[in-house]
């Protein structure tokens, strides 16, 4: 990892971690759901692939804002599929009731902790550069004031 700041890798390291932890809750639940719902068990598949694929990009590339866009795009996804799921219901009739303790606010929180490394780690990337001081030319004290200048006093 290429990182310039200590609170970039602990940013990324808490976002690889918040991915891992998204793969673990999301794939223990994947055999239920590809029985209860094909296209649910489906969806935590993919996302739980994807998700590991984040993890690993955040830890290796130097410029890891594409695995930071995917993982947040992705845990945004599942916070909306989890809150659609238990409100109004998924598509094919898909409705679950209460919050599935422990994986479901578990998952919240992974999910949501790992958008919130994303917009700390874009806030500190996008941080102006502190202004550079422009060096002044010392003047000698053999110098004369014009020769300092690089003129002459001729």
């Amino acid at each position: 990892m290429n990182s310039t700041s200590a609170s970039e890798v602990s940013l990324r390291g808490l976002g690889a971690s918040c991915a891992l932890a998204n793969v673990v809750l999301h794939g223990l639940l994947i055999p239920d759901h590809l029985e209860e719902k094909l296209y649910v068990g489906v969806l935590f598949t993919v996302g739980s692939a994807v998700m590991l694929v984040v993890a690993l990009a955040l830890v290796t590339l130097k410029r890891p804002m594409v695995a930071w866009l995917t993982g947040a795009l992705v845990s945004l996804g599942m916070i909306i599929g989890f809150l659609l799921s238990r409100t109004v219901g998924l598509p094919d009739g898909y409705y679950e009731p209460g919050w599935e303790p422990p994986y479901g606010p578990l998952s919240l929180i992974v999910e949501g902790v790992f958008v919130l490394a994303f917009l700390a780690w874009l806030g500190g990337s996008r941080r102006p550069a502190p202004p550079r001081h422009r060096q002044t030319r010392r003047i000698s004290s053999r110098m004369r004031p014009s020769e300092a200048d690089g003129g002459s006093d001729r």
